[in-house]
């Protein structure tokens, strides 16, 4: 596993967390942040966390 394999694991874990947050946010009834901020960072974190996750894997086969 090389540095940046590793940064790109990290951001997909934290991108991972917000999303999951934000449906327990949208799912609860009353999100903190209102509904449409945590839409936007639901339709946001979601598609990072693919992202991310197959960059890290397309940079570790590289090794």
């Amino acid at each position: 596993m090389t540095p940046k394999s590793g940064l790109f694991l990290g951001g997909c874990c934290i991108s991972a967390i917000a999303s999951v947050g934000s449906i327990f946010e949208l799912a609860s009834g009353t999100p903190d942040l209102g509904s449409l901020n945590t839409s936007i960072i639901l339709a946001l974190s979601v598609p990072l966390t693919v992202f991310c996750f197959f960059a890290a894997v397309r940079d570790a086969n590289k090794q």
